[in-house]
């Protein structure tokens, strides 16, 4: 092409013509340019367009947006630690498959039975292993040892009816959480990973798991590499497939070990990949993101005969490879191996065993002081057998009531129903813990764009250099853009989707263009470029960081000042600034103007961030825009002013004290890069905060891991949302914040389960015991074990009930915990004392005709203990129909009993002797039962009331709360003081190493 042609072209001429080139990314038949034509004319934005599918059925739009996700953990590679024993050896016969035709779908099972399916996931859970668990645990223990126990004393009713509390207990326990996990497992299989695959010559899409040994797999640029898998060769390159063999048989193809020795180079700003020879001799195909699995943040280069692996992202290029091994026997699946084995109980485990290991003491304590009781009134060990007046009944009759057989599987059962509701709510749970966590979250750290942001971005009015064309400007720019129209960016696909506001830019791609090379946005460079040829012309293409691309160019001070000026101005307006020039032919660097990007808050931001803060939730926005932006963001969203730049703020000379306060009292950080988010968490828990950090590239894993609850907001890669504790498929900062108080809600349920137990033991356990030693009576053992399964059978509807949702951060409190529970374990004693003292009056106290004393007891018991749960769950809110219902069953159940005197047995002669009438049969008559209801209405009321004015009390309310913010300067100032030095390895004349401590150098950058 000429030069005059070439100025055409650059002012806006269309005229130039010449040959199209069809280079990566092709669809069908449709070179390059001529599909991201087709793209731009048919684009529709799924926000706001329903799809029919062939059904004729209707779906919304965030059915159809699901990219391929996470959840199953899957890749594959045949390790560098496989042996020849090693069972991930696949034999070399199965890998040599010709790239057009890969394997035939009749192999696929065969291998799939040898290596199994291609994830890496839990074992597969054994359900009647499953069901065991439920009988295994130190409470439980002692339950089944109270089994053997009544076998022992042929109590066959207790016998039979403990059994049946353990067996109501793991039936529901174990039903109700294979019921959450079904729900949550159902949406894990909506957002598997998906992969391209060659089989019986075609190429077809399926899911990363059904990736069998030998698979030739399609990699291509924004996607996620499925498995362990050896580069064969680009995908416009076919013929390069025989040069592949040869260094294969040749044996000069990269070993298959760790990724950190396998590294090839990675991305330069515009060379080529000539920075020195490569052992395969060849040019990059591929860049891959191994950040997930090394750490290092720059793409790496890979070259023919490289080890792609699993997990990693590819950010440019399209090629042919080959899958070495399934994912159990993968880089990544050998790693998470070693950590299977390393159970995490977690905090809330811990919390469950220090609760029922304290009831356990203090069960055998009450044994023991019943027991010296029974021995000064010269009870027998084990008769009269009919009697429960004996020291084994006395133990039997402890072990039933002061084990709260229900604690573990209410609790679990609490957090699995929890977990379902959260995944309905489109927040998949992927450890039950995460729910305490997010309970007692004080401090959220929020990406921007997507969160607070409605992720729709839109290109204003854009600024133009002086001299050059709008039309050329927006060309350039859709140039210097990822043409894979499968995954695009989102700052690519808005600039490629506003050339239809610029047909004249959009004609200008049409005509001869092809892409050489093209090199994603990086944090170093902070740009991204594209070399592209116009017929014999050379173009390099290039849009990013204003100060970035200024940088490139030789521009005036005029021309430089005017530009800076203008970027600062779209700042303040809330604008991102990109900057676009060109360079032609080896020319200077010619600036173009600046595009203006304006991604606007979502409508309910504003006030969910109100919500969060009245909730004890602070939200810190962390963004990757300038400062100016990110504080006019702050601005429109109400979330303060305080934003500092990141990079001010790990190298800007704070160090200590200073930089935990500053973290401490920001509103945000700008600028800011994944190590940026680690080290923002890292010490805010420093200071006692617990973190929630959202994130969704596969930078942000560490610092998602590191965050006491990680969460991974829509639409983030699959390291990031395997690393997270929760994963969202709904945007928004409202969806976490509904999440929170849905945790809350949870957390609610379960303390206040905990709280009904524990009194129900002590309660049982004081009156018992002191009726043992004072009157030398106790409810009978049959009775006694029906109280159990009442209790139990009355709080399984707990999971469901309608919880209230604190106004700060949980925590578990236990000191508050056993106190209020003591308390109430006392009031409950009393209760029952009050109701048996009244039986030694004249007039028969509370007995109006006839009655049982083991009767209005057993009526009396387990009316005020069933009631005691709609005590501690708080007046907050009704209680659920479930709950209601549960409870009103057990009642008449226990009304029944009461009425009709069953397992009442003889009336027992005590000292001092009862003057209310008994019969012989333990019935009781109606009108002393509805009295016995009246009197278990009023103590309820007493309790309820008590238990309100202990929850008043500040230093009560208070107690057991850890001090948030927390602040150590001593330690904090040691610490960075630490972090200035480094180790430094030194080289000797005579060739001999030595380390020497040495302080860091300085790297902090200029801010324009």
């Amino acid at each position: 092409m000429s030069a005059h042609k070439d100025k055409d072209l650059e002012n806006g001429n269309l005229s130039a013509e010449g040959t199209r080139y069809s280079d990566d990314f092709q669809e069908g038949e449709l070179d390059e340019y001529t599909n991201l034509q087709k793209y731009i004319s048919t684009y529709r934005d799924p926000k706001q367009a329903v799809i029919e599918d062939e059904e004729g059925q209707l779906k919304n739009s965030a059915d159809v947006k699901k990219s391929k996700h996470w959840w199953q953990f899957w890749r594959k590679g045949n390790s560098g630690l496989a042996t020849c024993s090693d069972p991930g050896v696949v034999p070399d016969e199965w890998l040599e498959v010709d790239i057009k035709q890969g394997i035939r779908s009749s192999d696929v099972e065969s291998r799939r039975q040898r290596y199994g399916w291609n994830e890496i996931s839990s074992e597969q859970v054994n359900l009647f292993k499953q069901f065991l668990s439920y009988f295994q645990g130190p409470i439980l223990y002692v339950m089944e040892l109270a089994v053997l126990l009544a076998a022992g004393l042929r109590d066959w009713i207790d016998f039979g009816v403990i059994i049946g509390i353990l067996m109501l207990n793991a039936i529901v326990g174990w039903y109700q959480e294979k019921q959450a996990a079904d729900v949550v497992a159902s949406l894990k299989g909506d957002i598997a990973m998906k992969a391209t695959v060659v089989r019986d010559g075609q190429e077809m899409g399926i899911k990363a798991r059904e990736i069998v040994p030998g698979d030739i797999i399609i990699l291509e640029e924004g996607e996620t590499v499925p498995a362990d898998a050896r580069l064969i060769c680009d995908y416009n390159t076919p013929e390069d497939f025989e040069r592949y063999k040869e260094l294969k048989n040749a044996d000069k193809l990269a070993d298959e070990g760790d990724p950190e020795k396998n590294e090839s180079g990675s991305d330069s700003d515009d060379n080529e990949a000539d920075e020195g020879p490569h052992t395969n001799n060849g040019h990059a195909i591929l860049a891959i993101d191994q950040s997930a699995i090394t750490g290092e943040s720059l793409a790496v280069d890979k070259f023919m005969g490289d080890m792609c692996y699993y997990t990693t992202g590819c950010k440019r290029g399209k090629a042919y490879a080959v899958a070495t091994t399934s994912a159990k026997y993968s880089f990544v699946g050998r790693t998470a191996s070693l950590v299977e084995g390393a159970k995490d109980q977690g905090h809330f485990k811990a919390i469950m065993n220090s609760i029922g290991t304290a009831l356990l003491v203090l069960v055998v304590f009450w044994i023991l002081v019943a027991w010296i009781g029974g021995f000064f009134r010269h009870l027998k060990i084990a008769t009269p057998e009919d009697s429960s007046i004996n020291l084994l009944h006395y133990a039997l009759i402890l072990l039933i009531v002061g084990v709260p057989v229900g604690l573990p599987v209410v609790t679990t059962t609490t957090l699995a129903v929890g977990a379902a509701y959260l995944a309905k709510q489109k927040a998949i749970v992927q450890k039950l813990t995460a729910i305490e966590s997010l309970a007692g979250v004080d401090v959220l750290c929020s990406d921007k764009t997507g969160t607070l942001t409605a992720n729709q971005l839109s290109i204003r009015e854009p600024y133009v250099a002086e001299g050059q064309d709008v039309n050329w400007m927006m060309a350039v720019a859709a140039l210097a853009s990822s043409h894979n129209t499968k995954s695009l960016d989102p700052i690519d696909k808005v600039t490629i989707l506003t050339l239809k506001r610029y047909p004249k830019a959009r004609e200008m791609i049409t005509k001869g263009w092809r892409t050489e090379k093209f090199t994603p946005f990086d944090p170093v460079s902070k740009r991204i470029t594209a070399v592209c040829w116009n017929g014999n012309d050379k173009y390099v293409c290039a849009k990013g960081a204003p100060k970035a691309i200024l940088n490139l160019t030789n521009c005036s001070k005029e021309t430089s000042d005017l530009f800076k000026n203008k970027a600062t101005e779209f700042a303040r307006r809330g604008f991102r600034s990109l900057g676009v020039a060109y360079q032609k032919n080896g020319g200077d660097w010619i600036l173009c103007g600046l595009l203006s990007m304006f991604d606007p808050p979502r409508e309910d931001t504003a006030q969910t961030i109100v919500e969060a803060q009245q909730l004890g939730v602070p939200v810190k926005m962390l963004t990757g825009d300038a400062i100016a932006i990110a504080k006019e963001t702050c601005k429109m969203l109400a979330l303060g002013t305080k934003v500092y730049n990141s990079e001010k703020l790990i190298h800007g000379g704070l160090s200590g004290t200073t930089q935990h306060d500053l973290v401490e009292r920001a509103d945000g950080f700008a600028e800011v890069f994944p190590e940026h988010k680690y080290q923002v968490v890292e010490m805010l828990q420093q200071r006692g905060h617990l973190t929630a950090m959202t994130g969704d590239g596969v930078n942000d894993a560490p610092s998602l891991k590191k965050a006491d609850c990680g969460i991974a907001v829509e639409g983030a890669s699959e390291a990031a949302q395997a690393a997270a504790d929760i994963v969202f498929l709904a945007p928004g900062l409202s969806t976490i914040v509904f999440a929170i108080k849905t945790a809350r809600q949870i957390f609610q349920r379960m303390k206040a389960y905990i709280q009904y137990r524990i009194a129900l033991c002590l309660h049982l356990e004081i009156y018992l015991v002191t009726s043992m030693i004072i009157i030398n009576e106790t409810i009978r053992v049959e009775l006694i074990v029906f109280l159990a399964l009442f209790a139990d059978l009355a709080t399984v509807a707990v999971a469901y009930d309608n919880a209230h949702s604190e106004d700060r951060p949980v925590e578990w409190q236990l000191p508050k915990i056993w106190i209020i529970s003591v308390i109430l374990g006392i009031l409950l004693a009393l209760g029952t004392w009050v109701i048996r003292g009244t039986m030694y009056l004249p007039n028969g106290g509370i007995i109006q005709n006839f009655g049982s004393v083991q009767e209005i007891l057993f009526l009396e018991v387990a009316l005020t203990e069933n009631w005691l749960i709609f005590v501690t769950r708080g007046g907050k809110t009704w209680p659920s129909w479930q709950l209601v219902g549960a409870i009103l069953g057990v009642d008449a159940l226990a009304t029944i009993f009461c009425l009709f005197g069953w397992l009442s047995g003889d009336p027992i002669i005590n000292n001092p002797i009862d003057v209310a009438r008994q019969r012989q049969d333990g019935w009781v008559d109606i009108v002393t039962v509805v009295v016995v209801w009246a009197y278990s209405i009023g103590v309820t009321i007493v309790i309820a009331i008590v238990y309100y004015l202990l929850n008043r009390i500040p230093a009560l309310n208070d107690l057991g709360r850890k001090t948030r913010s927390r602040k150590d300067a001593q330690i904090e100032n040691m610490i960075a003081h630490f972090q200035k030095f480094a180790l430094e390895q030194e080289i000797d004349e005579s060739g001999k190493s030595r380390f020497i401590i040495a302080t860091k150098a300085s790297t902090e950058e200029d801010d324009d």
